[in-house]
């Protein structure tokens, strides 16, 4: 069977391999599989961990990557169900290398695959290389597959983690957590770490269900998070805990039940890392707020914006040379490069730095702690469809139409107008066909008024596109 002409090259993003079940088949991942292989032993690695989520079919991809790569002659640990960041930090005794089948925060109805390589991830160029070589591979599954392998929980390894993790967190007091896994494959080893450290924990769908029967593991909507916060109000509890599917992201709750934005959150780790390291740099995303800027320039640090993308992220700040100690995306991707942690995005490890500079501080409270930053007025991402149109085409004529605006143009990633009371961002999504938009201001009303200069830019050109964005 040669699948090229219906091979899903679409799957191939910016920072990982991710896509529908229908597109992402056992062949497809068979033929992926040979083509990580050949970028491994072209890197001169003979050694790999393998992870997987909580999804249905990841341990059955995980065994077919696995048996492919036996074939190729590359030993493979195989460490079962886990959070991409379990599986970073074991790699850590392999090398730096790594897989881990997940799709992360998106529906059950997708999978993906996700890599580390001499402790880096793979840089678009290498994701699609990969691509092209799966795309004209003839490769067929030599043994017959087996589905429906369960998920496994291999103590060791989560015991070797979590010790980790253990080690670096001192609180000096115990808190009492709410803590919502998703049903996502970091919550059981989440909620282990948190009791260890002498916490008070309500455990909500901390076990792996691939299901995923209440919603996608997506924390960022604030509808998924319900069941959380009627939980931090009935325990009385001092912070809510939100994990992604992988358990790479993270969102935190206050004492009140209110969601902490991503803008407020690096504010406060700017200010964390900033005390302990004076004048260095902080790095964020395209899509946070003047206020983390501001922030970062207020404490004498070096604020530095770079495009969206986790993998862009890391590799960021490994490539820093220890300037960069901390960098977070809007997303609730959190790194901390500050001589603690592991230079890699661990919702956990976000979650529990915080814990630790809230016991030991004078704040009664988290809301207290945070009090200095306060909330915007802002949306979170939106996602508008492309209508079929070619992005870079729709981002370039934005980018003429807005001269006239009077704003600060970035085109790091998309077109980005920043302006004294606010910004708005329209960019071309890295994990599907659509346009990312997300606006912020001082005042509601004038969150309105930027985002409706955004429609009227769009309107004669792209009314599809411009309505859609009105009525998000």
């Amino acid at each position: 069977m040669n699948i090229k002409h219906t091979f899903p090259l679409n799957i191939f993003r910016a920072y990982d391999i991710r896509g529908k079940l229908s597109n992402l088949t056992p062949q497809v991942i068979c033929s992926i599989a040979y083509a990580l292989a050949d970028q491994y032993k072209k890197s001169e690695q003979d050694h790999i961990v393998i992870g997987y989520d909580a999804r249905l079919t990841s341990p059955t991809y995980a065994n077919i990557i696995q048996q492919i790569f036996e074939q190729q002659g590359i030993a493979v640990t195989n460490i079962g169900c886990c959070s991409s960041p379990m599986m970073y930090y074991i790699a850590r005794d392999f090398g730096g290398n790594g897989i881990m089948v997940t799709a992360s925060h998106n529906p059950k109805s997708d999978n993906g695959i996700k890599w580390i390589l001499k402790g880096e991830p793979p840089c678009p160029e290498m994701i699609q290389h990969v691509g092209h070589l799966a795309q004209i591979s003839k490769n067929q599954l030599d043994s017959p597959l087996v589905d429906g392998l369960l998920h496994k929980i291999i103590p060791q390894y989560c015991l070797q983690y979590q010790h980790s993790l253990l080690r670096d967190i001192h609180l000096t007091r115990p808190l009492k957590v709410v803590l919502d896994g998703l049903n996502g494959s970091a919550g059981r080893c989440a909620k282990l770490v948190l009791e260890k450290l002498g916490c008070e924990v309500i455990a909500l769908r901390c076990e792996a269900n691939g299901h995923f029967p209440d919603h996608a593991p997506d924390p960022s909507h604030a509808e998924h998070l319900s069941q959380l916060q009627a939980a931090i109000l009935s325990e009385k509890a001092d912070l809510g805990i939100a994990l992604d599917g992988d358990g790479d992201r993270v969102v935190l709750l206050d004492e009140l039940a209110h969601i902490i934005s991503p803008d407020r959150l690096l504010s406060l780790f700017a200010q964390m890392c900033l005390q302990q390291h004076p004048h260095k740099e902080i790095v964020f995303d395209v899509k946070c707020s003047r206020m983390v800027a501001d922030t970062v320039q207020q404490l004498e640090g070096q604020a530095k914006m770079i495009r969206t993308g986790s993998s862009f992220l890391r590799a960021y700040l490994s490539q820093s040379q220890g300037e960069a100690v901390f960098g977070g995306e809007y997303a609730g991707h959190y790194v901390f490069n500050d001589g603690r942690g592991y230079g890699y995005d661990d919702g956990l490890y976000a979650a529990l730095r915080v814990m630790e500079y809230l016991t030991q501080s004078d704040a009664k409270s988290l809301a207290e702690l945070l009090s200095v930053y306060p909330e915007r007025y802002c949306t979170e991402d939106t996602y508008i469809s492309t209508h079929h149109i070619n992005p870079k085409q729709v981002l370039s004529d934005v980018e003429i139409l807005s001269h006239r605006l009077g704003a600060r143009i970035s085109k790091i990633d998309g077109v980005r107008l920043d302006f004294d009371d606010g910004f708005g961002i329209i960019r071309a999504s890295n994990t599907g066909e659509y346009f990312t938009v997300r606006f912020d201001a001082d005042h509601p009303d004038r969150l309105v008024e930027i985002r409706q200069k955004f429609v009227s830019m769009l309107q004669p050109q792209y009314p599809l596109i411009a309505q859609e964005l009105a009525q998000a």
